[in-house]
C-alpha cells in the first residue's frame, strides 16, 4: 500500500431528486434542510480530512434526496457519487442479527441457546448464550489476534472461511465472564452468522439473499465472498505518511461486516432495521433494548444488533478505508445514511457528523398525507 498526500478537493453532487417535479410527486426536502445537511458535511470533511462523502435522507412523504462531496480516487480524482456502492462493513452485523432473530421466532432456536450447541470450543462456550453474542456481553475473544495480523500480513489476498476466522478467536482466552461486561467483539457475530448457516443448511450469502434482499427489494445489495472484487469508492487509511489506499477482502469479515450496498438501497435496510418490519413487535421491543457499551463503536446504547444515536437507531460501520452510518428514526419514520471513504482517524465521523445534523434532520416538517413507518 502507498500513501498518497494531495490537498482535498470538495466537489458537490447534483442531488439525487430531480429539480423539477409534476403537481403529483412528492415535495423536496426543505431547501434550508439540505443546505444545512451539504453546509456541515462540508465542514466535517474539512476538519477530518475526508477524501469524499455521501449522504442519504429517506422523509416520509418527500422524494428522497442524496448528495455527494469530494472524490472517491483521490489519485484519479474521480469524483464522489450517490450511486456508488459501498462495503457496508459492520452495518453488516445488523443483518446477521435480524436473520438470529428470525429464526428464534420461528421456533427453531432459542436466544438462551449456548454457542456449543453450535459451534465448539468455544471459550465458556456451555454458558455464552446467543443472546449474549447478539448483544456484546459474552466475553468471547477476538479474531483479529496477533496469529491472524501476521498470516493476513503475509499474504492480504489470500481467503478465509468464517470458522477459520473463528478459530483464531477461540485459541485465546475468553475476554471476560458471559454476561460480565458489554464489549464489542466481531467473534460474536461470526458465530451468529454460523449459526445461521447450521440451522438452514445453507450458505449465509444464500440466507440472507432469500430472507433480507429479496423481501426488502435490495437490487444492489449482496453478501460478498471475493477478495479484492471492487470497483467501488477506494477506501483510505489515516497512516504515518497520509491516508494509504487499502486492499479489499470480504472474507476476512464475514457475517460481522462482509456486505456491499448503495445508499438507496441502505436506506429500504435502515427503514427495515429501525421500524422492526422484518421481526413481530415485540421482538422488536426487546431487540432495542440495551445498554452502553464499555468498549466498541460510539453509541449511547447497543441492544441485539442495533445501537442508538441521539434518538435513533441503527448501526454503523468502519474498516479497510470505510465508514458508514444508517440510523433510522421510529418516531418520524425518516433514515438518514452516511458513507465516507476513510477510516482509522480515531474517530468515527459519519456518527460525528450524524451527531451534528440529526437536529436538522428532527426539525423537517412532517408531510400531511405520510405515516411514520415505524
Amino acid at each position: 500500500m502507498r500513501a498518497i498526500i494531495v490537498g482535498l478537493t470538495i466537489c458537490l453532487a447534483a442531488c439525487s431528486a430531480a429539480d423539477s417535479q409534476s403537481p403529483s410527486s412528492p415535495p423536496q426536502l426543505p431547501a434550508e434542510t439540505t443546505q444545512a445537511i451539504e453546509t456541515q458535511l462540508t465542514k466535517t470533511m474539512q476538519r477530518n480530512n475526508v477524501p469524499g462523502a455521501v449522504v442519504e435522507v429517506c422523509a416520509p412523504g418527500y422524494q428522497d434526496w442524496g448528495a455527494a462531496q469530494g472524490v472517491a480516487n483521490l489519485e484519479t480524482k474521480a469524483p464522489m457519487t450517490t450511486d456508488a456502492v459501498w462495503p457496508i462493513r459492520s452495518v453488516t452485523k445488523s443483518v446477521t442479527v435480524t436473520l438470529i432473530l428470525q429464526l428464534v421466532e420461528q421456533g427453531k432456536i432459542s436466544l438462551d441457546d449456548t454457542i456449543n450447541t453450535w459451534v465448539k470450543g468455544v471459550p465458556n462456550g456451555d454458558s455464552i448464550t446467543l443472546r449474549q453474542l447478539a448483544d456484546m456481553s459474552s466475553g468471547v475473544p477476538e479474531y483479529t489476534t496477533q496469529a491472524w495480523i501476521e498470516d493476513y500480513i503475509k499474504d492480504p489476498a489470500a481467503p478465509f472461511t468464517t470458522r477459520e476466522l473463528i478459530d483464531y478467536a477461540i485459541a485465546e482466552p475468553a475476554q471476560f465472564a458471559p454476561g460480565a461486561r458489554k464489549v464489542y467483539t466481531n467473534t460474536n457475530t461470526l458465530l451468529l452468522g454460523q449459526v445461521v448457516e447450521e440451522v438452514y443448511g445453507q450458505p449465509f450469502g444464500e440466507v440472507v439473499q432469500q430472507q433480507i434482499i429479496e423481501p426488502l427489494g435490495l437490487t444492489n445489495t449482496q453478501y460478498e465472498t471475493e477478495v479484492n472484487d471492487w470497483s467501488g469508492p477506494t477506501g483510505y487509511q489515516s497512516g504515518d505518511n497520509g491516508l494509504e489506499p487499502q486492499d479489499n477482502n470480504f472474507t476476512v469479515l464475514g457475517p460481522a461486516g462482509a456486505m456491499t450496498s448503495t445508499l438507496q438501497d441502505l436506506c429500504k435496510w435502515g427503514d427495515a432495521l429501525g421500524s422492526g418490519s422484518l421481526l413481530k413487535p415485540e421482538t422488536q421491543a426487546a431487540r432495542v433494548q440495551g445498554k452502553p457499551l464499555e468498549k466498541g463503536p460510539e453509541y449511547d446504547f447497543y441492544g441485539q444488533g442495533i445501537g442508538g444515536l441521539n434518538g435513533w437507531i441503527g448501526h454503523t460501520g468502519e474498516g479497510f478505508g470505510h465508514t458508514l452510518l444508517v440510523m433510522h428514526n421510529p418516531t418520524s419514520g425518516s433514515t438518514a445514511v452516511v458513507a465516507m471513504n476513510v477510516s482509522g482517524t480515531g474517530k468515527h465521523v459519519p456518527t460525528r457528523y450524524f451527531r451534528k445534523i440529526a437536529p436538522v434532520l428532527d426539525s423537517i416538517p412532517p408531510v400531511a398525507s405520510a405515516s411514520p413507518s415505524g
